[in-house]
């Protein structure tokens, strides 16, 4: 007995009994308040996973009041260059929990240092700061939640699955539809051949702005005082810009050293949908063919397995009525799903009959609920993979770089998967990653 209760001691009792070995010479409290216990409903302290956020916008928002909820999750601190945004997210926080007590940071470095007690990060900043956040979080030994999508570049891409290999951190990027029910009985129904033999996956890319981006920048403005505005840590490993309060607005959008145009915008999520269901989210597309558009709309991509994945920004909804739409098309039938559908669309309506059997099927399978969340937060505890794991985003992501450079070069290219690199095409190669500015390099 004294055994089995010696294994389950936490840190915290750890130190109270050194404490105490040491001949009192800690002050400890003796009152154990029923919220450490976890009486009440809530779940013991020992076991409540620490969260704190970098950048938490308008869509980090959303993410934090999808997690907020989690009976194990308690949200302690933000870090985030802006003081108004930051000073927003600890509203959020403490109305939830009825205190005052989320801490506010806007710097990066110093937030990390500082909070060790930390356990996981979600980090929702805009594109530019995605990988190395992430990166900087797992060295200081944080789990992360990113948002999509979470490289600038292959080489960032290629840099988050090696800092997550080693130091074993648990990694998820926001690709959220890849754990629902829609999207995941579309590639369930690919994986066990329902569809017969798959030849053609297509993927939504979002129906505004181009693949060629602005190369300029946007007029100067007064910048504010650093406690409003920290500017330089706002703009981060990007080349130096004059400050203009259109970026802090989300006016970023659009412009090469922020964003990773409409093919990234939306293709983050869709090209990983696709690629985990065709079961090639441990690769990237072999060949790119080039498209005269402003776009990439139409271009087809080709996988080592035999499939076409098509670039698609379906303005006459003829294969989805939603966002960030796929559909696949086999010799025995096609499915489909988008934002917004109360269940997928299929070529026969048989198909359907054995939908909450195949969604079942898969979590158990896989032990993955229906919440992209919530499979983060139990691989914290457990340790497993993810859904959106390090080398699944970084594959999919790459096959979204890669059809940005073939649309910038203007010309069809062919890259090898095993080398991480553009076949004879060494102008191909070097936009494979991009300057950082010091001291915000990875």
């Amino acid at each position: 007995m004294r055994r089995a209760k010696a294994k389950h001691l936490n840190r915290r009792q750890f130190i109270r009994g050194a404490a105490a070995a040491a001949g009192g010479l800690i002050a400890l409290p003796t009152i154990i308040t029923s919220t450490a216990l976890g009486t009440g409903g809530r779940v013991p302290a020992s076991e409540r996973i620490v969260l704190g956020g970098i950048g938490i916008g308008n869509r980090g928002s959303h993410d934090l009041r999808w997690m907020l909820p989690e009976k194990d999750v308690q949200f302690v601190a933000v870090c985030d260059p802006q003081r108004k945004r930051a000073e927003a997210v600890k509203k959020i926080v403490d109305t939830r929990y009825g205190n005052k007590d989320c801490a506010i940071y806007h710097n990066t470095p110093e937030f990390l240092a500082e909070r060790t007690d930390i356990d996981a990060l979600l980090v929702t900043t805009g594109d530019r700061w995605h990988a190395l956040a992430s990166i900087m979080a797992m060295r200081a030994g944080k789990d992360v939640y990113s948002e999509k999508p979470s490289c600038m570049t292959i080489a960032e891409g290629q840099a988050v699955v090696e800092t997550a290999k080693r130091y074993r951190r648990i990694y998820q990027t926001g690709t959220q539809r890849l754990s629902e029910g829609n999207f995941t009985f579309c590639n369930e129904m690919l994986r066990l051949g329902r569809l017969g033999e798959v030849h053609t996956v297509r993927a939504h890319i979002a129906p505004w702005d181009a693949a060629e981006m602005r190369h300029d920048w946007l007029p100067a403005e007064p910048q504010p005082s650093k406690e409003e505005v920290d500017w330089d840590q706002w703009l981060g490993p990007c080349p130096w810009r004059p400050y203009n309060s259109t970026y802090t607005r989300g006016g970023w959008r659009g412009h090469y050293d922020f964003h990773t145009s409409c093919i990234g915008e939306w293709g983050a999520h869709t090209f990983a949908q696709c690629q985990v269901g065709m079961g090639a989210g441990d690769t990237a597309a072999i060949e790119y063919g080039y498209v005269k558009n402003e776009s990439g709309d139409g271009m087809v991509t080709k996988f080592a397995n035999g499939i076409r994945m098509i670039l698609e920004r379906d303005m006459d909804k003829k294969y989805w009525r939603g966002s960030c739409g796929v559909h696949y098309e086999g010799t025995e039938g096609w499915v489909s799903a988008a934002d917004g559908y109360s269940k997928p669309d299929v070529s026969s309506p048989a198909m359907m009959g054995d939908f909450r059997k195949i969604v079942y099927d898969y979590q158990a399978r896989t032990q993955r609920p229906m919440s992209h969340v919530r499979n983060f937060l139990d691989c914290v505890k457990s340790r497993r993979q993810t859904v959106s794991n390090p080398v699944m985003m970084h594959r999919t992501m790459t096959t979204v770089h890669a059809a940005n450079i073939c649309m910038w070069l203007k010309r069809d290219l062919r890259y090898d998967p095993v080398k991480e690199e553009f076949i004879n095409d060494p102008e191909a190669n070097r936009l494979r990653s991009r300057a950082m500015r010091e001291p915000w390099i990875i």
